[in-house]
C-alpha cells in the first residue's frame, strides 16, 4: 500500500508534500479534490482522527470570503463537514492517509512515519 495525499495540485503546501515523499522513495497516489471531490466517507475518518479544528483551515482564502454568517455556523464536527464538502478549499492541505491507518494534516515531514 502507499499513503494517498488528499488536496490540490497547485497549492504550494501540497506540492512540497508530495515532493518530500517523493524525495524519501515513497510512491504516494494523489487525490485531487478539485477533480475528484472530497469524500464523503473518508473526510468522516480524517475528522474522528484528528478533530474540525485541525481540519478546517480559517486561515485560508476560502475560509475569509465565506460569509460571516457562514463562518460563525461553524462550531461542531458536522457544521464544519457540511462546509468542508460545499467547499473543499477550506479543508487544511494536504491530508495524508498512510497505509497504517493514521491521518496526518499539513506538511510536517518530522510527524510522519519514516
Amino acid at each position: 500500500m502507499h499513503p494517498i495525499v488528499y488536496g490540490i495540485p497547485n497549492c504550494d503546501t501540497v506540492k512540497k508534500a508530495r515532493t518530500w515523499l517523493n524525495d524519501q522513495g515513497l510512491q504516494a497516489e494523489f487525490h485531487d479534490f478539485k477533480k475528484q471531490g472530497v469524500p464523503a466517507e473518508s473526510l468522516d475518518l480524517w475528522l474522528a482522527a484528528v478533530g474540525w479544528e485541525t481540519l478546517l483551515n480559517r486561515k485560508g482564502t476560502t475560509w475569509r470570503k465565506l460569509e460571516p454568517a457562514v463562518q460563525a455556523s461553524v462550531t461542531d464536527a458536522l457544521s464544519a463537514k457540511a462546509v468542508m464538502l460545499a467547499q473543499a478549499s477550506t479543508i487544511k492541505r494536504p491530508v495524508i492517509a498512510w497505509p497504517s491507518g493514521r491521518i496526518t494534516v499539513g506538511f510536517t515531514p518530522e510527524a510522519w512515519p519514516a
